[in-house]
């Protein structure tokens, strides 16, 4: 309660100051709560991750408008050193832009006109790669003081001046001898840092924790799942501890929070999305007595409020009952205070990658309502208490048998973020359709060193080197930009796009939506119709979300471009260049109303031919390989070897014809600073030599089925 008075009184006295400046001045007082709480009156500036701490992504700026969007030009760019997948917000003050790059990288530049200020290199051991079960982003900073925050893909949280990029302290927050990662922004409450972390794939126990911003120092950890049965003091885990079987504590459990936060400073209450099951498969991380999975697993998949202060748990709400699919809650969070039936509702919405909508009361995490944004099949429906009804034959947990369910483990949406436009009550959807086939692996047994730890055999769904049934799966793989009611639970308009990927969303007081997407192209739409009013060829697919601010009267939109992330390393190399191989050509680019930089011609990507040695190996020898290579290497270099453009297509690559060599980049760890650490700890060399010839029998397949080395697409 002290908490909500407090901001209110506050609120009083700071709003008044903002909104008559627009563009705050904050080279003398910092970042403190009171700007943090005013932000959405600060439209000139951009301070925190979602603009404000409801995470609306939404700015009243109006200067780009329906009407002028279409004189709107390139300022400046900047090209970035990082040829991986680029997820950064950049945040924007005193005139200055700061953002994080692919590599936990952070820059500096003078927002108006790209003149680089400074730059910060962690030096993040490039074998921390293969920790990262989805490229090695950064999807940016938090601001307090005259400082920034930053988390490191090895698991440190830095802190950093803002006007040098000076290192004041580093803390690190994870287990570094265990497989976690960090990727997500930080948030600060009360100087309070707050930062979780990833990993679940590879087997840790996820946790969120509050550092005190001026030493660094851990005040309090909220641990998402039970440990062992002796270590679960606090009420809420000893009530998780129900709601699992088995020894789930040895494969760590999971539940990492990895990306979404919000914040309600009248409530006093801080939300936070719950990852993903560790392993996936249930029956293996949670087994009844009859070796099928068992309970709802607390708290996988949910959306918990705690209190930022103490961490003191509140309430949680959980998206997926006894999760088995990757069907993480670690998705966008949006709050708004919306009329239903007649009655304004203080709400929390999300959705997922299970598919549904959720609209949450946020004070309570009483459950309003949830609708399939996407087709579905692991559930029938939500019932009135805000569980789903399980399709049977989807729970492949309980039986044990192979099924194809939709949506697959990206989700129907993932991390990229929504955006809400009060004025018109949308929620803005980056969604996308994609099936996977669950194939409980037999006798599974998990390796903490290496590799994914699912309990499923990766390579069931590989497709076969067979022009028309790849045809046909692309096909049914789509992309959309989704314009939700919250209220009626239904889309008031859709654009559909060639592909899924696609980038996350901005939406303005201009009657606007911007948005990148994967075919390489940054849009505007306009925000009541979905009709596109403006585009810009990126050069390279666009997967982070835009920003807008402005300087010295004049506003600017921002958008980190790059290509990359899971779905660009994790699926087909094929079905991923759906139209055309996509390039990561790394930018920022920086937009304005009359803006007259052009880029530079784009350069043609250059690809190796398939010119494979023969195939002499036996078949029980590729089968091995086969199986090793799901397990360990599709995660970045994608299923059946068919690569894309981030990270080398094996097939592609020299050293398969050449044994030793291939044993010495995969055994001996010889490229480890670019990333790909040694596999000796899992794979023996008879292991790996059996991967080389099963990437030798793909390469001679495709080959033999497109003799130009590309396989046909829609």
């Amino acid at each position: 309660m002290g908490m909500r008075i407090w901001g209110m009184a506050i609120a009083a006295t700071a709003a008044l100051t903002l909104a008559a400046c627009g563009e705050a001045e904050m080279s003398e007082a910092g970042i403190d709560s009171v700007r943090l709480l005013n932000a959405g009156e600060d439209s000139g500036n951009w301070i925190t991750h979602g603009r404000t701490y409801s995470e609306q992504r939404f700015s009243p700026l109006s200067q780009v408008n329906q009407g002028t969007v279409g004189e709107l030009g390139l300022a400046w760019y900047s090209d970035m050193d990082t040829a991986r997948g680029q997820e950064a917000t950049p945040l924007v003050m005193d005139g200055k832009l700061f953002l994080t790059t692919a590599w936990s990288k952070v820059k500096a530049f003078d927002a108006a006109t790209g003149e680089p200020l400074w730059d910060y290199d962690p030096e993040v051991p490039g074998e921390t790669a293969v920790k990262a079960c989805c490229d090695v982003v950064n999807r940016g900073l938090a601001a307090w003081g005259d400082h920034l925050f930053l988390g490191t893909l090895d698991g440190r949280l830095v802190k950093l001046e803002r006007d040098t990029g000076k290192v004041v302290w580093e803390k690190v927050t994870v287990d570094q001898d265990a497989s976690y990662t960090v990727t997500g922004a930080p948030r600060i409450i009360d100087g309070k840092v707050l930062i979780g972390n990833g990993g679940a794939e590879f087997g840790v126990r996820g946790y969120i924790a509050a550092y005190d911003a001026n030493d660094g120092d851990e005040l309090w950890r909220f641990y998402t799942v039970p440990g062992k049965p002796d270590e679960n003091d606090a009420e809420y885990l000893k009530a998780a501890a129900e709601t699992w079987s088995g020894e789930y504590w040895k494969l760590g459990g999971g539940g990492t929070v990895w990306d979404s936060m919000a914040y309600d400073p009248e409530l006093d209450l801080l939300y936070f999305g719950v990852g993903n099951g560790s392993p996936w498969n249930r029956a293996y991380r949670s087994p009844g007595e009859d070796g099928t999975g068992e309970g709802d697993n607390l708290y996988l998949s949910s959306i918990v409020a705690v209190r930022p202060d103490t961490g003191e748990y509140v309430w949680h709400y959980q998206t997926t009952p006894g999760e088995t699919w990757d069907y993480t809650a670690t998705q966008h969070i949006i709050l708004a205070d919306i009329t239903i039936d007649g009655e304004e509702r203080q709400v929390l919405m999300q959705a997922p990658k299970n598919g549904f909508f959720y609209v949450i009361d946020r004070a309570t995490g009483e459950f309003i309502s949830a609708e399939d944004y996407i087709p579905q099949n692991w559930a029938e429906g939500i019932d009135e208490d805000g569980r789903p009804i399980f399709n049977a034959a989807a729970r492949v947990d309980k039986t044990g048998e192979p099924a194809l369910v939709m949506p697959g483990p990206l989700g129907g949406h993932n991390w990229h973020p929504m955006a809400f436009h009060p004025d018109e009550g949308l929620v803005y959807i980056p969604a996308f359709e994609a099936a996977t086939i669950y194939a409980p692996e037999a006798d599974w047994k998990p390796d903490t060193a290496r590799g994914f730890n699912v309990g499923f055999d990766l390579g069931a769904g590989d497709l076969p080197p067979d022009l028309g049934i790849r045809r046909e799966v692309y096909g049914t793989v789509r992309g959309k930009l989704m314009a939700w009611d919250p209220v009626k639970q239904e889309a008031r308009w859709e654009v559909e796009y060639p592909g899924p990927w696609n980038g996350g969303l901005l939406a303005t007081g201009g009657g606007l939506v911007f948005q990148g997407n994967s075919s390489s192209e940054f849009n505007a739409f306009d925000a009541s119709s979905g009709e596109k009013l403006w585009s810009f060829g990126a050069q390279t697919g666009i997967v982070a979300p835009p920003i807008t601010y402005t300087v010295n009267g004049e506003q600017y939109v921002a958008v980190l471009a790059g290509w990359g992330g899971a779905y660009a390393i994790t699926a087909d190399g094929e079905l991923v260049n759906d139209a055309k191989p996509v390039q990561n050509i790394s930018r920022l680019l920086v937009f304005k109303i009359g803006g007259t930089a052009e880029l530079p011609e784009q350069p043609e990507l250059a690809r190796l031919p398939l010119d494979p040695p023969p195939s002499r190996a036996s078949a029980e020898v590729i089968a091995l390989g086969k199986q090793k290579y799901a397990r360990y290497c599709a995660v970045c270099h994608a299923p059946a070897a068919v690569g894309s453009t981030v990270l080398p297509d094996l097939r592609r690559s020299a050293t398969i014809a050449n044994a030793s060599a291939f044993t010495a980049v995969v055994h001996d760890g010889i490229l480890k600073d670019n990333g790909m650490a040694s596999f000796a700890g899992s794979l023996s060399k008879e292991e790996i030599d059996a991967i080389r010839e099963y990437i030798i029998k793909r390469a001679n397949e495709d080959k033999a089925i497109e003799p130009s080395g590309r396989v046909a697409t829609r």
